[in-house]
């Protein structure tokens, strides 16, 4: 648990009386205890002098127990007050704290007025969340070792994706057809809706799946990643099915030039804008930069998007350790879409991606 003492170090260095972590997600990261508590409050609370202590539902309480976890655990029941519990348990080792440190982007209006009742003199002055993304920044060996297998996992969905590709399918029933195939191999979860766009379809980025037919003669994104031991994938390709026309032939050939050039690019030293602006300059010359609407990449590790953000204005040096997507897109309203994406980790000299599935255009037969 070298991520709490490095917490209770900033603590004690910032003078702030304890830390109240909302987010399950941190949560996970920071304990090895995963689990989406839904409405109902989940909590780890960390001090400078005392032991952490995590606060859950009590139908938790007795898998936290059997976690990797070695501090106390409290739970409550439904009809339990919970913030009124979380006090007595706060009293047990510090009274009246008044300087706390939350993470300012999750912490809900109403958890904080909840906190505020029990303690009306609580300051929230510290923001948590820039120190976890930084200790979250620099992927460990065995982090990265899992994130490789996560990314096989992705090539393997995308076999299956593309070996479902026919006519007579909907987008629905590919999506269908990937997600059982890996639920059979023991992967029970992916680390995102999974997105089949065909067509014009496609050309809606964050879009989901339809129950459109996929016709042949068109592309087909596929965008997906999968969950495995608690580490993550994301990647998309796009394909033809069938033989597709001279201008959806240019928007891939673009688009493939703009990600092998800011991956080739990538390497520690590099600016994370400077990799946003080689992409977006190829699109841009040729003539697409309005239809490249997003930033070029996000971080990845325990979650799909993580800190950094691959854009413009962001001035973070790479280092190796680093986990970061690189997907430009051009995304033309009632034409057709295409993105191409590979998650990578920063080596002593470069990168090297988390999947391997080619990214040439890739034609695949009417069957």
């Amino acid at each position: 648990m070298s991520q709490i003492t490095s917490i209770q170090n900033w603590l004690g260095n910032h003078e702030y009386d304890m830390a109240y972590i909302s987010d399950w997600k941190t949560i996970a990261y920071l304990t090895g205890f995963s689990s989406n508590p839904m409405e109902r409050v989940l909590a780890l609370f960390i001090f400078p002098n005392q032991d952490p202590f995590i606060f859950a539902p009590a139908l938790e309480v007795e898998a936290i127990k059997k976690s990797a976890w070695d501090f106390p655990v409290y739970g409550y029941l439904d009809h339990e007050n919970p913030f009124a519990l979380i006090k007595s348990h706060i009293e047990e080792r510090v009274h009246n704290p008044q300087r706390w440190a939350v993470e300012k982007g999750n912490l809900t209006v109403e958890r904080y007025e909840a906190v505020k009742a029990q303690y009306p003199d609580a300051q929230f002055v510290g923001d948590l969340t820039p120190f976890i993304q930084q200790q979250q920044l620099i992927k460990t060996p065995d982090e990265i070792a899992k994130l490789i297998t996560a990314g096989e996992w992705a090539d393997y969905a995308f076999t299956v994706g593309f070996d479902a590709l026919a006519k007579g399918l909907t987008e629905q029933e590919v999506v269908a057809e990937i997600e059982y195939a890996l639920m059979k191999k023991g992967i029970m979860h992916m680390s995102f809706d999974t997105i089949v766009q065909s067509g014009a379809n496609a050309a809606d980025p964050h879009g989901a799946p339809k129950k459109d037919l996929i016709k042949p003669n068109e592309l087909c994104l596929f965008d997906l990643g999968v969950v495995c031991n608690g580490y993550v994938s994301d990647a998309s390709r796009t394909v033809a099915f069938g033989e597709v026309d001279e201008k959806s032939k240019e928007i891939y050939k673009v688009c493939l030039e703009a990600q092998l050039a800011a991956q080739d690019a990538a390497r520690p030293g590099v600016l994370a804008e400077e990799l946003d602006k080689i992409a977006r300059d190829i699109i841009t010359k040729a003539g697409y930069g309005e239809y490249f609407n997003h930033r070029l990449g996000h971080g990845i590790g325990q979650t799909a998007h993580e800190y950094p953000s691959i854009m413009g204005g962001n001035k973070l040096e790479l280092q190796p350790g680093m986990c970061f997507s690189i997907e430009p897109g051009i995304y033309i309203p009632g034409v057709a879409g295409v993105r191409i994406e590979d998650c990578v980790y920063v080596t002593e000299d470069g990168v090297k991606p988390f999947t391997t599935t080619s990214k040439e255009l890739r034609t695949l037969p009417i069957k």
